[in-house]
């Protein structure tokens, strides 16, 4: 085996209350030039006094003023200076990663990058997409940052993450997308919470204590939200940073679960009705009813209804290839309940393709 031939683990990154992240499984074209149209937005934050002022679109400028609208959260009595970061939207919210809010037992605050603290509290959460809204209380003027399109994003585009990493407020890190749909499973939390995302992913240095802070593009505008990072390991109780391989929620997906938690919509997902094998790597394969301790496939549900089985291997969801377990569950956190898609599967070896009609997580 060479060197670099050990086990790379995937590793949400907020900073716990003992300082150590959770480990979980995991597996692992430049932007064109800006129209005259599509100019950097025009936030009203001031750079930081006695800061020289640099022009908008370089790093420095984007930089000096996206960091008034970032934050810093933590548990309101907690002895850590900081658990996750986050930032701030339109009508006093602000965005962050569901491990960062339910990681912290006590009351909410935030700390803004001049020091200035609020309280918050939980709107609503979505664990399997591994996003959280909390509402500011008494919050201090900030300019809410804008949305990008991360589906414009490309290798090679440059981007800076903003956020908070070993408690150290206001940190800015730059670097490049390096790839993009990039499936990355996340299970911190325990059973109920798992979380799947398709991931842009950056060497732009990522570390515990980022997580729910903004990647942004040369514009400023949030293309992504910093969630996770690669890590070689780490000696038991200890703590791994960046090696150059960051995970970010695209803000594709990221703004329309927003827009749904603040919609006040019921955090129900579109689910199949079927219980997976997360060991197999050559698609989605359902598991056996003695493997799943009863019946792997629900009596009358999406699955059942569908002519799926216990054994049988998906392939492609809705047009898209499956790789594993955890790229059906990110294809399926893209979808609605009742929505129809096409699938292909394997049965003994032979592709079979149907139609499904998706169930919801809360039936």
């Amino acid at each position: 085996m060479p060197v670099w031939g050990v086990v790379l683990t995937v590793l949400v990154v907020a900073l716990g209350s003992a300082g150590v992240g959770g480990v979980v499984g995991g597996r692992f074209a430049a932007q064109g030039a800006e129209s005259a149209e599509d100019q950097a937005p025009q936030l009203n934050n001031e750079p930081p006094s006695g800061a020289p002022s640099r022009a908008p679109d370089t790093i420095a400028g984007v930089s000096q003023r996206v960091s008034p609208s970032v934050v810093s959260i933590q548990d309101s009595d907690a002895r850590l200076s900081g658990n996750g970061s986050g930032f701030v939207i339109a009508g006093d919210h602000v965005v962050t990663n569901n491990h960062v809010a339910a990681a912290l037992d006590g009351g909410l605050e935030v700390v803004y990058s001049d020091g200035s603290t609020s309280e918050a509290e939980i709107v609503d959460t979505r664990p399997e997409t591994d996003l959280a809204v909390l509402k500011l209380i008494e919050p201090i003027s900030v300019e809410p940052l804008e949305w990008g399109d991360s589906d414009q994003a490309t290798v090679g585009d440059s981007v800076i993450a903003i956020g908070a990493p070993l408690g150290l407020a206001g940190t800015v890190t730059t670097g490049i997308i390096s790839a993009v749909d990039r499936p990355v499973g996340l299970g911190e939390g325990g059973p109920g919470s798992e979380a799947a995302i398709e991931a842009l992913q950056t060497d732009a240095a990522i570390n515990p204590g980022n997580s729910g802070g903004p990647l942004v593009d040369m514009q400023g505008r949030v293309i992504g939200v910093n969630s996770a990072i690669a890590t070689m390991g780490a000696p038991e109780g200890g703590q791994s940073g960046s090696i150059g391989l960051g995970f970010a929620i695209p803000s594709a997906d990221a703004e329309a679960v927003v827009n749904d938690l603040l919609g006040g919509d019921p955090a129900a997902r579109a689910d199949i009705g079927a219980e997976l094998d997360t060991g197999y790597e050559n698609g989605a394969r359902i598991q056996s009813d003695a493997d799943a301790g009863g019946e792997a496939v629900e009596p009358d549900g999406p699955a059942d209804r569908a002519g799926l089985r216990p054994g049988d291997v998906i392939t492609e969801f809705d047009g898209e290839p499956v790789g594993d377990a955890d790229a059906l569950i990110a294809l399926l956190a893209e979808k609605r309940p009742d929505d129809e898609v096409r699938l292909t599967y394997e049965r003994d070896r032979e592709p079979r393709t149907t139609d499904i009609t998706l169930g919801s997580s809360t039936d």
